[in-house]
């Protein structure tokens, strides 16, 4: 907290490593919030999480940190009264006095019977407007994510994807949709926000009464202070008669904590729905920011594949048909749209437009595209339609290249990529720059709700124009076409390798950017790979009154064979049945639930395949039930519950997932739902792949960052990672791992000499010793030496 501390008085950026359990965002709440309360001129915190689970729980723990303030703030006041009263005594003993009536009932107050705790005290969800506010000084903290878990509407709920309920509440709540109800309504048909549709729950097949009433409130709507996280906001939304979304979108101004996904600060096409309201004092936090780099990249990084290239066709071709419709029936929208594009973006209101309009926000916002008009020609839609379908046909002709007789894997850089389509197409590339942008105006302008079925397009638009505006200067990207892309068909991969694009303008914008984690090591290595200076860096170790954690390296099996997962040996019966004798031995050692960890999908559908031929499920269901991450991500969340629920009823379950996967990144598997933890090799990245080769050149052409440095200390975060799922409370963590270098592991995972290169009957013994000291009683004497006292705590401060 005192580097937290330092960070926030300098103004400057800051990692923070703290081991996975130690409360470390509690931390960062009560301190940040606290720097809010102290100094009124401090910006808004913005939290920045990776998943929803991960977002309930911090405001969660928010709720706690402002609830319990709340009420040292009131003990304060009480206090203060108190010692006020005893001073006007003497002239208040008569009950005429100041001290009189008013004294009298202070002190009835004081005396009646202190009211007792309820579930509302330990988690302040919701409206709080006794007591001062939330916080003693009426914060307000909301979250925001996307429209499938915060809408409200039965009928646009009934849609089964994201996609489908983007769509379905963009063709309720964009501006054409409102003005052809309004028309239609006074013509004489039912309005759209009658009360007959907010009592059956805002359901009306042609209009969403909880957006409509939301409207018409206008600058009448306001939110008491409290914490709402999702589920709050809608149960208020729906008392209100308020959609949660929309409502949210517009309390960000006033809100003193934000919490929501990476991707809202970091992807340019989402961020500037939000990040455009916060002011430059705000400041930044990125929990569990270990990927942070990874997921910067992805921000910036386009995937064409030849399927993708014949659904663009398609989408041109009805945005053909669409623009002959609207010059048949309404041609003076088409007109309009040519006279704004004669203007630059910024006055046109493509990049500002309004809430509820339907708009692609670009990742490509360079100067010469927000302050110029559009080139001319591709200001009429005709001329753009024709525009894009020589760069979708282009790309189709270089993929039937690679995918030939004569092709193969090939990489270029922006600027050769560029070259050869300005020479093949004879298009310019200054209008390429403008592509992804004149597309979104084009579909806001023919009213298309459905932009998921244009995806493919806006992906050919959003390659071309960041190809064309980084084409000079350092090429920060690598254009890689290979015959057999993951798809098992020719792609071209639009790769970013400077994690830095995303990030940089965040650091010169706010105040304060606070990157944490529980696995930042080592911690050097960050600020050259999103180029900042942080004025504080810091890794902190974990203070314990017990050995809580049993880190063991296993390179052996039961019968002294080597065991690894290096690609030459992982094949071998003989290391594919000592990892599964493995396995159930240690289940049927330890209690409740085990978590195994794979390196890819690949290799845990292969080795349970043939444990499934060696019998070793059959035993291994004896002890626990199993379950199985896939690539599906209902069935996957539908597997965590039924596994939650075999380790409830005292039957034990062992999970089996994918370092890396979406388990390992967001899923807590605290107390009795995760005992162990076993890891299946080190997870490294596939190191013949052309873009990890691409970046890894970059990295060391640019950054000095070796090779070997930058793929190990990829792969034990990772591993760090997938052991932090368990020990975030209580658990053992036992590695299944051939070749283990450890000098990059977290200091708070890092095994003893004892406890490497073990072999599997010696491993299962330590666990055991290991769980009968765990299962006793704990020391308070020993458990006191290592937490402060209160007074310990003013010290310090």
């Amino acid at each position: 907290m005192r580097a937290l501390k330092r960070t926030l008085d300098a103004g400057g950026h800051s990692l923070l490593e703290m081991p996975t359990g130690t409360g470390k965002t509690v931390c960062l709440l009560s301190l940040i919030t606290s720097y809010q309360h102290a100094n009124p001129g401090c910006g808004k915190l913005v939290y920045c999480t990776r998943t929803v689970p991960e977002m309930d729980s911090v405001m969660q723990e928010l709720g706690n940190v402002l609830g319990y303030r709340s009420e040292m703030l009131k003990k304060e006041r009480e206090a203060a009264e108190a010692a006020a009263e005893a001073e006007g005594g003497d002239e208040g003993m008569d009950g005429e006095g100041p001290g009189g009536d008013q004294g009298e009932s202070r002190k009835r107050k004081r005396d009646d019977p202190p009211r007792p705790k309820s579930n509302n005290d330990t988690h302040r969800m919701g409206p709080i407007t006794q007591d001062g506010g939330a916080g003693g000084n009426g914060s307000l903290a909301l979250c925001l994510s996307s429209r499938r878990n915060m809408c409200i509407n039965k009928r646009v709920l009934r849609e089964s994807d994201r996609e489908g309920i983007d769509s379905a509440c963009r063709s309720l709540t964009a501006s054409w949709a409102l003005e052809a109800r309004k028309k239609k309504s006074g013509r004489g048909g039912p309005p759209g926000g009658s009360g007959t549709a907010a009592a059956r729950g805002g359901d009306d097949e042609n209009c969403c009464t909880y957006f409509d009433q939301f409207r018409e409130a206008g600058e009448a709507i306001s939110m008491p202070s409290g914490i709402y996280d999702l589920e709050s906001l809608k149960e208020w939304g729906k008392g209100r008669g308020w959609c949660p979304y929309y409502l949210t979108r517009q309390a960000i101004n006033h809100a003193n904590v934000l919490c929501f996904n990476y991707q809202y600060m970091l992807d340019p096409k989402v961020a500037k729905m939000v990040s455009k309201e916060l002011e430059a004092e705000s400041i930044v936090v990125f929990d569990e920011a270990h990927n942070i780099d990874s997921v910067c990249i992805e921000a910036f990084s386009v995937s064409i594949h030849a399927r993708s290239l014949e659904q663009a066709t398609r989408s041109l071709g009805r945005l053909s048909g669409e623009i002959n419709r609207v010059k048949a029936s309404d041609a003076s929208r088409l007109r309009n749209e040519y006279q704004n594009l004669v203007q630059g973006l910024v006055e046109q209101g493509l990049l500002g437009g309004a809430s509820d309009e339907v708009a692609l926000e670009s990742s490509v916002l360079s100067n010469d595209v927000i302050s110029e008009a559009v080139p001319g020609n591709i200001r009429r839609a005709e001329h753009f339609v024709a525009f894009m379908k020589k760069v979708v046909e282009h790309l189709k002709a270089r993929l039937r290249t690679v995918g030939g007789p004569t092709g193969g894997v090939s990489s270029e850089t922006p600027l050769a990529f560029l070259h050869r389509m300005v020479t093949a197409t004879g298009v310019e590339a200054k209008p390429l720059k403008f592509a992804y942008t004149r597309l979104s105006s084009l579909l806001r302008t023919l009213q298309v709700t459905s932009l998921d079925d244009f995806r493919s397009l806006t992906d050919v638009a959003d390659l071309a124009s960041l190809v064309a505006t980084y084409a000079e200067g350092l090429p920060r990207f690598a254009i890689i076409m290979e015959p057999v892309g993951q798809l098992s068909e020719p792609s071209i991969e639009l790769a970013c390798l400077d994690s830095s694009l995303a990030i940089a303008p965040l650091f010169k914008r706010f105040g304060s950017v606070i990157i944490t984690s529980g696995t930042l090591s080592p911690i050097d290595l960050y600020p050259k790979l999103l180029q900042f200076e942080p004025c504080v860096s810091e890794s902190f170790s974990m203070s314990t009154f017990r050995p809580c954690i049993r880190p063991l390296i296993i390179t052996r099996g039961s019968d002294q064979l080597p065991v690894s997962t290096k690609f030459q040996d992982r094949g071998d019966l003989g290391v594919v049945r000592n990892y599964g004798s493995m396995l159930v031995e240690v289940c049927a050692a330890v209690p409740d639930g085990v978590v195994a960890f794979f390196t890819s999908y690949a290799y845990m559908e292969s080795i349970i395949s043939e444990w499934d031929g060696m019998g070793i499920m059959r035993r291994l269901a004896k002890s626990k039930l199993i379950f199985v991450e896939t690539k599906d991500v209902v069935e996957t969340t539908l597997a965590l519950d039924n596994y939650r629920r075999a380790c409830d009823s005292g039957r034990g379950a062992i999970f089996l997932s994918i370092a890396r996967g979406k388990v390992s990144e967001g899923i807590n598997f605290d107390r009795h739902y995760g005992r162990a933890v076993i890891i299946f090799g080190v997870p490294f990245q596939y190191t013949l792949s052309h873009i990890l080769r691409a970046r890894l050149e970059f990295l060391q052409s640019q950054y000095q960052i070796r090779e070997q440095d930058f793929l190990n200390f990829d792969a034990l975060r990772q591993a760090s990672q997938c052991v932090g799922r368990v020990i975030s409370f209580w658990g053992k963590c036992v590695g299944g791992i051939g070749s283990f270098h450890t000098g990059n592991l977290s200091e708070f995972i890092m095994p003893s000499d004892g406890q490497l290169n073990l072999s599997t009957d010696t491993a299962v013994a330590q666990a055991k010793s290991f769980l009968r000291i765990m299962a006793q009683p704990v020391d308070q004497n020993a458990l006191k030496q290592v937490l402060l006292t209160e007074e310990e705590v003013r010290r310090l401060a």
